[in-house]
């Protein structure tokens, strides 16, 4: 069987049917062009977050919802573009279940930093021109993730760690579930929206709510020492619940029989084929007059031959029009092919 491209849903795709428009892969946007979607997208989930974090006294809505609302409205708007991280440990968990390449994740990762030190860059000269707040810097210590004295209801490390972990586990496995097979971007967007916000409401009294090493790096970076002290474990807790939920999702291969069904519709199809073209040639070798006349032969082949073209043009066009609204109903599934990961089908 011929290799085919693959596009931006992990599956291999026939060539699209007439009047229908090519589907964008991810790898054509250049990993320059990801890289900018996942700074983008950073810097949305990071100036919600914190943002409303510092507002959430006056009544406005609150910091997770927040969070998981502006996820999936940049998993909508830039998730076919890049795969829809905006998170380092979203990134690592695709990087361990297969879907995006190990050398393109450290760009990944330095984007979504960029995009939410830029966000947390923008918040700190808006709190800086509230006279009524003296110390800026005092302000985003309390924004800060942190455990022990540091924790809004004193959590000590072990619970923060434990907790991070888990958490970690769960928003990942839920994009890479979410963001596989044939599912819709919108029901995938929603879902892990709803988690990040239910996850964030859990852990903000244990460490104010973490799951996200970029969110914490921008902070601590405009914070007090004691946030960058911290630091260590909003990175580790992450990436390890990340390698967990990757590994996991890789090694019981969560996806495999949509791409069996395919293979094996594929191989039924080529033998239909064969079969086919066999009979068609014992046909004609029956048919054919021991003595035929060349100007009859050539006026048969004149006529035989745009029906039997349009018939192939039919059932191809036919055949690529149902690839086609397969692959249609999931981009993320692969969101870098470009190497060491899994064939598509199995991030």
């Amino acid at each position: 069987m011929n290799d085919e491209p693959i596009t931006a849903g992990g599956a291999r795709a026939a060539h699209p049917a007439a009047g229908t428009a090519p589907q964008k892969r991810l790898h054509t946007y250049g990993l320059a062009g990801r890289s900018a979607a996942e700074a983008v997208g950073a810097f949305l989930l990071v100036f919600a977050g914190v943002g409303l974090a510092f507002f959430s006294a006056t009544g406005s809505v609150s910091s997770p919802l927040g969070v998981g609302l502006a996820a999936a409205a940049a998993m909508v708007a830039f998730g076919y573009v890049s795969g829809g991280h905006f998170n380092p440990a979203i990134s690592v968990a695709s990087a361990a279940a297969g879907r995006t390449s190990w050398k393109a994740l450290p760009v990944y990762v330095l984007a979504q930093l960029i995009g939410a030190v830029l966000a947390v860059a923008i918040l700190w000269v808006v709190i800086q021109g509230v006279p009524q707040l003296a110390d800026t810097r005092m302000v985003f210590t309390a924004l800060a993730n942190g455990y022990g004295e540091e924790s809004g209801a004193g959590f000590p490390l072990a619970s923060g760690l434990l907790t991070e972990v888990i958490g970690a586990v769960l928003l990942t496995a839920v994009f890479l579930g979410a963001t596989s097979g044939r599912r819709p971007l919108a029901g995938a967007a929603f879902a892990v929206g709803v988690t990040y916000a239910v996850l964030l409401t859990f852990l903000a009294p244990i460490t104010g709510g973490s799951l996200n090493p970029a969110r914490s790096t921008a902070v601590a970076l405009f914070a007090e020492n004691t946030a960058l002290e911290q630091l260590w474990l909003f990175w580790a807790a992450p990436v390890l619940g990340a390698l967990i939920a990757g590994l996991i999702y890789r090694s019981i291969d969560m996806t495999p029989a949509d791409q069996v069904e395919r293979d094996a519709d594929d191989d039924d199809d080529d033998a239909a084929d064969v079969m086919d073209a066999e009979d068609a040639s014992d046909t004609e070798d029956a048919n054919v007059p021991e003595a035929a006349d060349p100007a009859s032969d050539a006026a048969a082949a004149a006529g035989a031959a745009p029906a039997d073209r349009g018939a192939r043009n039919s059932s191809g066009a036919r055949d690529s029009s149902a690839r086609n609204d397969d692959e249609a109903r999931g981009f993320f599934d692969g969101d870098d092919n470009t190497g060491g990961g899994k064939p598509a089908g199995r991030s």
